[in-house]
This record gives C-alpha cells, sequence and structure tokens, in this order.
C-alpha cells in the first residue's frame, strides 16, 4: 500500500486522488475522440464529464459519509477532506445519474448516443480509480491465504485484493463495451450493458469484501443495490430494445 504517491516537503500527492485524475484525464480525453467521430461537439462532452465528475464524488462522499456516520460525527469538517479515500460509488450512480441526463437534456444532446458514447470510458476511469483505492489501502478484501493475497494495514492480515479484482473486472467490461459500441443496435444499448455488467461484477466481488459489514436480507447493502440495478437495468433494456424494434418495423 502505498497512500501517498510523491511527497516535497509538506506537499503530498495522495495516490487516491492520484488515479482518480489520471481516470478523468484518460477517460475524458478518449471519449472526446470518439465524440469527433460521432458528430457531436468534443468540448461538450468535456463539459459532460466535468459534470460527471463533480456529481459523482459529491454522491459518492455523501453515501459514504451517512454509512461512517460515527466517524464524523465529532469533526465533520472531514467530510470535505477526500485526500484518504471515502467514496461509496453507488452514491454517485444516485447523484450522476439524474444530473448527467439533466445535462445532456440541456445542453441538447441526444440523450442515449450520449450515453452509449460515455459508457465504456466511465468503466475505464472506474479500473483506474480502483487501483487509487488499493494503494490508498481501503475497499479491502476479506483475510485469506489465497495466493494473490495481499497484506492489509486495516486489518493486520493478508486479504483478497478486492479492489484490484474490481479494476480487473472494470477493465474488462471496458473492453466489451468498446467492442459493442461498433456493432450496436440501438442507442442505449451500450448503456444499459454498463449497468448489467457492473452490478453483476460488484454483486460477486461483494462476496469477498471484508469492509461491507451493512447487511440486507442476508446481502451486504451493495449487494443489494446491485441487484436492484441490475434488475432495473434489465427491464428498462428489454422495454427500450421491443420499442426500438417496433419503431423500425413500422
Amino acid at each position: 500500500m502505498k497512500p501517498i504517491l510523491l511527497e516535497f516537503g509538506a506537499f503530498k500527492i495522495y495516490s487516491y486522488g492520484a488515479m482518480l485524475a489520471l481516470g478523468f484525464l484518460l477517460a475524458s480525453t478518449l471519449a472526446m475522440r470518439t465524440a469527433k467521430k460521432e458528430s457531436i461537439p468534443p468540448e461538450k462532452i468535456l463539459d459532460f464529464s466535468l459534470v460527471l465528475l463533480i456529481a459523482g464524488i459529491i454522491g459518492a462522499r455523501m453515501l459514504y459519509v451517512i454509512l461512517n456516520w460515527p466517524d464524523f460525527a465529532n469533526a465533520p469538517v472531514n467530510i470535505i477532506f477526500l485526500n484518504q479515500g471515502g467514496l461509496a460509488i453507488y452514491g454517485g450512480f444516485a447523484l450522476g445519474v439524474p444530473i448527467g441526463i439533466w445535462f445532456v437534456r440541456k445542453s441538447g444532446l441526444p440523450l442515449y448516443k450520449t450515453l452509449d458514447l460515455m459508457s465504456p470510458y466511465v468503466a475505464l476511469a472506474q479500473s483506474i480509480g480502483r487501483i487509487g483505492c488499493f494503494l490508498n489501502g481501503c475497499c479491502y478484501g476479506r483475510p485469506t491465504d489465497f495466493f494473490l493475497s495481499v497484506y492489509s494495514p486495516a486489518t493486520d492480515s493478508r486479504v483478497h485484493p478486492t479492489q484490484l479484482y474490481s479494476s480487473l473486472a472494470l477493465l474488462f467490461i471496458f473492453a466489451i463495451l468498446r467492442y459493442f459500441y461498433e456493432k450496436r443496435r440501438f442507442d442505449g444499448e451500450i448503456f444499459f450493458y454498463y449497468l448489467l455488467l457492473y452490478s453483476s461484477s460488484r454483486f460477486f466481488i461483494e462476496i469477498l469484501r471484508g469492509d461491507s459489514a451493512v447487511s440486507v436480507l442476508g446481502f451486504t447493502l451493495f449487494q443489494a443495490i446491485s441487484l436492484l440495478i441490475f434488475m432495473s437495468s434489465l427491464i428498462l433494456y428489454l422495454r427500450r430494445r421491443c420499442l426500438c424494434k417496433s419503431t423500425l418495423s413500422k
């Protein structure tokens, strides 16, 4: 683990923030290149990326604080300090998706086409961000003797490197989405593939997480949210596909 990536006297570059920044820069740059090919103004995609980043961080921080309120109750000012991690991605979803949809409509961009364009790169940014989690030591796994285990200072034991499992899963999702992006049959297909793939991968990785104590009917909170997102996305995907098929057949 290496929470501090570089240090120059009192100036420190934290691994978590550095990976978030790297993920955003790479993902937004690639998204802008794809936007040019799709005749979508790249500057609007950059604006959209910034909106998603800000809304996602605020939402993710809000959910993390809610779930860990005892850690902040006596020092609420710590809520604004993100240098050591402390984001719950589904909180970012909860705020980022509606604000993102609002921004797309306000900007006059085609909604589902824009969501399809961005989805692979969101997965890529998340993949890089999870490396930041690994370096920071948060989002750790359960204790294990598995040969891929790593030492976790948080538990003083060897654990599953769930951050790296998640990073690899998201990188794989990025590759799948980019492959199918060129073969998509209707606008919105890639966006729903992203939701289906991410929620299912998160559900199974949660089994190995060592920091998800909250349970709902035997599932961790994030497993329950993953199930809800998967089922909702599947229904909306099927509805969207049927709607697009019926429109094309007329």
